[in-house]
């Protein structure tokens, strides 16, 4: 049976696996793992072989210090190696737009390049459920994932909305404009959102936190929307934004 660290504060709520057995069964059977932990410094043994396993089914790996790990762990024998696994397996590209065919609707998606804050993205995916969204995608790499702070960030949501987990974002958004969607980033310097005619298949952007869209994602959107501000700093928090968004596409719809 998996070894589970002692909690004590709900920032560190997020469900990990210690040690090499928990971690090797978890890939083994293919449960949702959102990245692997290994101790920096080895060049031999389980931990390596786990994390060769990790990034042949295409599993972030991230190499830390151990005193950090001893910290994560809350000082648990992790054996060098931990897992943060997902509250909830991911669906696929494909499923959202398989439930927006079933619905019969065109689809409604929401794309998050590089969302860090678990409450940021459980925030989103709430506002997505409520707005009728079919989906939110999300990056595999240098974002939150399904983590139970998002769980509960999310409130029941996550429950409805389908999550999907990609390598690149750009790509992505290169097969949804085959299928005849939209894109529309969320960033300063666009069209005025209240003036954009959201009409079809849709797919907003939704920046990070800090740095916004990245250029190459902005380059492969349609169309740049914004957000009047009204006041004396220049940006909205991204769920706060996000949810604006989602419910002036919903009334266009």
């Amino acid at each position: 049976m998996a070894d589970y660290p002692k909690r004590n504060d709900e920032k560190n709520a997020d469900e990990l696996l210690i040690g090499r057995n928990p971690i090797t069964e978890a890939l083994s059977s293919g449960r949702p793992i959102i990245k692997i932990m290994v101790a920096k410094g080895q060049t031999t043994g389980p931990a390596v072989e786990i994390s060769a396993k990790a990034r042949k089914a295409g599993i972030p790996v991230q190499e830390v210090g151990r005193k950090k790990l001893d910290f994560l762990t809350g000082g648990a024998a992790h054996q060098g190696v931990a897992a943060q696994c997902a509250m909830k397996a991911y669906a696929t590209v494909d499923d959202i737009l398989a439930l927006a065919e079933e619905r019969g609707e065109a689809p409604f998606i929401i794309i998050l390049d590089e969302i860090e804050d678990p409450h940021n993205l459980g925030a989103i995916i709430r506002s997505a459920e409520c707005a009728g969204a079919h989906g939110v995608i999300i990056k595999k790499r240098h974002a939150a994932g399904l983590t139970y702070t998002v769980y509960k960030a999310a409130a029941g949501a996550l429950e409805y909305v389908p999550v999907a987990r990609v390598n690149n974002i750009s790509d992505t958004i290169e097969l949804l404009k085959e299928q005849n969607i939209w894109v529309y980033g969320a960033d300063m310097n666009g069209e005025d959102y209240c003036k954009t005619n959201f009409s079809g298949g849709v797919a907003l952007v939704i920046g990070n936190e800090g740095k916004g869209i990245s250029r190459l994602v902005r380059e492969k959107c349609d169309v740049i929307v914004s957000l009047p501000l009204k006041g004396r700093i220049n940006s909205l928090n991204a769920s706060v934004a996000a949810g604006i968004l989602m419910y002036k596409i919903a009334e266009r719809r």
